[in-house]
């Protein structure tokens, strides 16, 4: 298949490129590198500098090549930052994501995956997190991703796009070439690193009295790998599949580990101390979120291959002791 990426250079959107390309696929890949790293980019993938805000030069891809389908990783995805910031969140998420969908119906190609979030169920009352739980996101940044994913549908019924929509929690660790590299990082087990080889003096822990078994919050990690195979899973049902309709899944190993878990995890996997700092409460955080992802491995399969958390942890140490700076001298 010949699949555009939008968000190649991303980290999830990178490794999910190296598994096709893997697969022996040929990929284009869109992004304007604010978020990304062109280092990150497969070499064996086309990239295209663009921004989603620019409609012309999207069209002009779907011009230049004929797809088969289209991911979409593009997103400004920093809870925090859309609640200050909510304008860019909606200009980024809903407009950026309107114009690719343009192209494609303009283009006639029919078929995309797109990067959701379980960010769209706000506080769910119960665990695991089913499909069919309530959508009541708390932020602009789970909203976003909530409206368009409406907006799929609403496009399919009119135009005969089909997508699936993939939510998910925590990605995390790395491949042998592809890891995570934000900035400014925000995710809890590259920070707990960063804690362990001295990039930092210590870690914070937002609350300890929630009614988990440590009193930490319980999160449900994914390995990045995982992720690019539900994404590579479900844009071949799509296109082997005429008559499939629009879907959504959530993804997650169905487990949950504490913030304690994570700093034991990495702790065992490096064989460094690492300082804790009780903290108070962040407000709006769930004492657990766990993903169900029956409906997944039912429909298409899909099994994740990195269940158990210190080989997800393992996998990033790797890569952040070979990048110790992220893409910034690979």
């Amino acid at each position: 298949m010949r699949i555009l990426v939008a968000g190649g250079a991303g980290y999830i959107g990178s490794v999910t490129v190296e598994h096709l390309i893997e697969d022996g696929h040929e990929i284009v890949v869109i992004d304007n590198l604010s978020r990304g790293h062109e280092k990150a980019v497969h070499p064996a993938a086309k990239l295209h500098k663009i921004d989603l805000a620019d409609l012309p030069a999207i069209d002009s891809v779907f011009k230049q090549y004929e797809f088969d389908g289209v991911m979409h990783f593009c997103a400004s995805s920093l809870v925090g930052e859309s609640v200050v910031k909510p304008l860019e969140y909606y200009s980024n998420n809903i407009c950026g994501g309107l114009n690719l969908v343009n192209a494609m119906v303009t283009n006639g190609v029919g078929n995309l995956v797109f990067s959701s979030t379980a960010a769209i169920f706000g506080e769910p009352e119960s665990q695991p997190i089913t499909e069919d739980a309530p959508h009541v996101p708390l932020n602009p940044y789970g909203r976003t991703k909530l409206c368009f994913e409406h907006l799929l549908r609403d496009v399919e019924a009119a135009h005969g796009l089909k997508s699936t929509c993939l939510r998910y929690f925590n990605a995390a660790g790395a491949t042998t070439q592809r890891g995570e590299d934000h900035r400014p990082e925000t995710h809890l087990i590259p920070l707990i690193m960063d804690a362990a080889r001295g990039k930092r003096e210590s870690i914070s822990v937002f609350g300890d009295d929630y009614p988990t078994v440590d009193g930490t919050c319980v999160r449900d990690y994914i390995h990045v790998s995982d992720l690019a195979q539900a994404h590579i899973l479900a844009i071949t049902h799509l296109v082997n599949n005429p008559a499939a309709a629009g879907d959504a899944f959530n993804l997650g190993n169905g487990m949950g580990f504490s913030v304690r878990d994570v700093i034991n995890s990495v702790q065992n996997v490096t064989g460094f101390t690492v300082t804790a700092m009780v903290a108070p409460r962040r407000a709006g955080d769930p004492a657990v979120l766990v993903a169900s992802s029956d409906k997944i491995r039912n429909a298409l399969g899909w099994n994740p291959n990195y269940a158990n958390l210190d080989s997800i942890v393992e996998s990033a140490w790797h890569w952040v002791q070979k990048n110790p700076d992220g893409y910034k001298n690979s």
